[in-house]
């Protein structure tokens, strides 16, 4: 039967591709060419005349998000979460098919990490996404510093002739009210195009954790229970411009800019009893930032034969100033008070370039470019924790004085060559990286000083088999370096600090250095199936620890002297018309996909072995399981659900307990030929998205629970003023050879 199914499922697929292929060429008759050429601009068009809301390549998935109700009127962070293969731990990290993953804008790393990323992802609105790219082991032209995969966020860069608008408003709501509104402008006149998008988030939330924590080291072992609710506002506003002026036939100068203000604020209750202790306390963190992000390109065509350069200046400017007080009453020991104020910074600078050599008459081609990059990350820290008595906020007599500072210079040039034979695609290419890094963790009179210099080559290598002209099958390798963040390594990371619990930075942490293999399968552009196996050397994870004798959580990076990952994915569509419609009916809404029936399924096992860890408990496997749907209803209403779980297992040192899991249901109708389009959907239907695991560390045992609320009801309205007609225009700033992923000559 499941023969039957799937022989059904790809006699579909073909039915529509072969009628595309003889309207179009493919790609793989010719060598890929530069991606300043008219073929390549056409081939980093996702959509073409027919909308292709995924397309499935050897070395990458493009997944179109900007037409795509089913993903784009949340925040970018919603639309990652839900795209193929990706898997959000229970620590709140992203995957890609079980490996770790980067973070690109507009091709350009992310400098931010954690909680700064998340919220950085979670202000920019989904609508603004043209596409993303899931590059799934990238080569030689991008950094080494990217352990496993690559998450690329390509926004929208259309521009459309005179001036054009689009009104946005997303409105959530449960028991708290999420207003998000934004408008976008964008226009084209002679020889300069350009974008601007003004936007507000209102975002109000909250979010229940509970920890049992089993301290060892007592005999017998002491339990301790916490209960931590807090409620939080995000507030930020955010501005996006971005131009492209044609110098000449052959030459564009682009620019892009993207800033962003937040105001939040997070009040907190915090509880613990156990072992003769009663305490509760109160507190409050106000936190303001800015994040100003600049891009500046020249990119040029050097010859009719194809060869280009590409120029790219990029700085990023990051600061934010948390203060928290709190205030706490322990029946054994009496009052309590801890306050704190940081003032972090980040500055990161790089200038790169790339040439492209392509020699078309030997199907060859070789890419080759360098860059320098500059890493200044300061946090300075004073705290009164665990104080008797109530200190003045703004008094500089601070019991304790954290200083961190962090700078990593970066030198790195590569080359990749490219050649094709007959059904072959050979792919080589190496890195080089000088890395120069320093951190520094002063508290009080205690100096922790730490140089990391390394000079590395990285090498890929990938081999592309097309057995026809709709199927593949790939093999790749690739060596990359992981430097850890200002997340995991800076000491001032005390958000949740009281006599029960603390929470720093590893500043000990080593670089972590990853061998990555995939084998995969991919055929008609929407069906694939392979594994891929990870070896991190010196890889972290988040853990809680305790000293011995206290019954104090410490929660950090530890560092493992390898993490092995396993991981086997399938992604295939079920399109519903082929089975409940005409042929004539099924092939008609395949031209016009947005009106097509469908059910898209993704599977993935992942099983992590650690050196230099013991499991308390049984290393079980888990697989991720989920599905994504489209149905036409009458009156030109389109319903869009989506569902994942995540079983019960071991995700990498943590215990998964009860399933993870959420279901999302949306409707979406367009009105005024299409001007005006309206949404309401509903998150997380049946409040179920929750974390429950296990966690061993050094000296204790903690069962974890969160709960967020994840059940939202949203209204979309979306208004577009002007011409809606677009020109097909090479406006989005490269920062990175996207398009060069991983290595496949198409």
């Amino acid at each position: 039967m499941k023969s039957v199914f799937l022989a059904a499922l790809l006699l579909a697929t073909y039915l529509s591709f072969a009628q595309e292929k003889k309207e179009s060429p493919t790609s793989k008759d010719t060598l890929s060419t530069p991606k300043n050429s008219p073929k390549a601009l056409d081939e980093v068009t996702v959509f073409g005349n027919k909308k292709k809301y995924l397309k499935i390549e050897s070395d990458k998935t493009t997944v179109g998000i900007k037409d795509n109700a089913m993903l784009n009127s949340g925040s970018a962070f919603d639309a990652v979460k839900k795209l193929p293969g990706v898997i959000t731990s229970p620590t709140g990290s992203l995957t890609l098919n079980g490996k770790g993953v980067s973070i690109y804008i507009d091709g350009s790393p992310s400098s931010l990490s954690g909680t700064d990323l998340q919220n950085y992802l979670n202000s920019l609105p989904a609508n603004a996404i043209e596409k993303i790219e899931l590059i799934y082991n990238p080569g030689a032209s991008f950094d080494a510093n990217a352990s496993g995969s690559i998450i690329n966020i390509v926004t929208n860069s259309r521009r459309l002739k005179g001036i054009n608008a689009s009104v946005n408003l997303n409105y959530n709501f449960n028991k708290y009210q999420k207003p998000s509104p934004q408008i976008l402008l964008n226009g084209k006149e002679h020889n300069l195009s350009w974008q601007t998008m003004l936007g507000f988030n209102y975002i109000d939330s909250e979010d229940q954790m509970k920890n049992s924590q089993t301290f060892t080291s007592f005999a017998p072992a002491k339990s301790l229970f916490q209960n931590h609710f807090q409620q939080q506002t995000n507030r930020n506003l955010y501005f996006r411009l971005g131009t492209n002026y044609k110098i000449n036939k052959v030459s564009n100068l682009l620019l892009n800019y993207n800033g962003t203000k937040s105001n939040d604020r997070v009040s907190s209750t915090n509880s613990a009893y156990g072992e003769g202790n009663d305490y509760l306390d109160y507190g409050q963190t106000t936190t303001k930032s800015s994040n100003h992000e600049m891009s500046l390109q020249y990119k040029t065509k050097l010859d009719t034969l194809g060869r280009t350069l590409d120029v790219t200046a990029f700085g990023n400017l990051f600061d934010r100033n948390p203060n928290s007080q709190s205030s706490g009453y322990n029946a054994a020991t009496g009052n309590s008070f801890n306050n704190s104020s940081l003032n972090f910074s980040l500055a990161n600078y790089y200038l790169k370039y790339d040439f492209a050599f392509p020699f078309e008459k030997l199907k060859f081609s070789i890419n080759t470019g360098g860059k320098y990059n500059l890493i200044k990350v300061s946090n300075f820290g004073k705290y009164n924790i665990n104080s008797a008595t109530d200190a003045i906020f703004n008094n500089t007599n601070y019991a304790q004085v954290t200083n961190f500072d962090y700078t990593e210079k970066n030198l790195a040039f590569y080359v990749e060559a490219r050649k094709k034979w007959n059904k072959f695609n050979f792919t080589a290419g190496i890195r080089f990286e000088d890395f120069k890094v320093n951190r520094t963790a002063l508290q009080n009179s205690n100096s922790n000083v730490i140089d990391f210099k390394n000079t590395n080559f990285f090498p890929n290598a990938s081999l592309l088999y097309s057995i026809n002209e709709q199927m593949d099958i790939s093999a790749s390798y690739s060596k990359k370096i992981e430097q850890p963040n200002y997340n995991t390594i800076d000491p001032n990371n005390s958000s949740t600090a009281n006599q029960f619990n603390s929470s720093v930075g590893n500043v000990t942490l080593k670089p972590t250095f990853f061998d990555n293999y995939e084998l995969k399968f991919s055929a008609f552009q929407f069906v694939q199936m392979g594994a891929n196996y990870t070896v991190g050397k010196d890889d972290s994870r988040f853990v809680f620890n305790a000293e011995t004798g206290t019954l104090v959580s410490n929660q950090s990076f530890q560092q493992f002297d390898k993490i092995k990952t396993f991981s086997a994915f399938l992604s295939f569509p079920v399109p519903l018309d082929y089975f409940f419609k005409s042929k004539v009916e099924f092939a008609s809404r395949m031209n016009t996909i947005e009106k097509m029936n469908y059910i898209y399924f993704n599977i993935n096992y992942v099983k992590s072995t650690i050196d230099g860890y013991n499991f308390p408990y049984t290393n079980k496997p888990i697989t991720n399981y989920s599905a994504q749907s489209q149905l036409i209803l009458p009156w030109k209403i389109t319903n869009t659900m989506t569902y994942f779980i995540l079983p019960k297992g071991t995700w990498e040192i943590y215990q998964i307990e009860k399933p993870i899991q959420q279901f999302d249901i949306s409707f979406n109708r367009d009105f005024l030929k299409r001007k005006l389009k309206v949404g309401i959907h509903c998150f997380d239907v049946f409040n179920a998205n929750q974390i429950n695991a296990l966690i061993a560390g050094q000296n204790l045992a903690t069962q974890f629970y969160q709960k967020r609320d994840s059940r939202t009801f949203r209204i979309s309205l979306t208004y577009n003023f002007g011409n809606l007609k677009i020109e097909k225009e090479n406006t989005e700033i490269q920062t990175e050879k996207v398009k060069q992923g991983g290595g496949m000559i198409k």
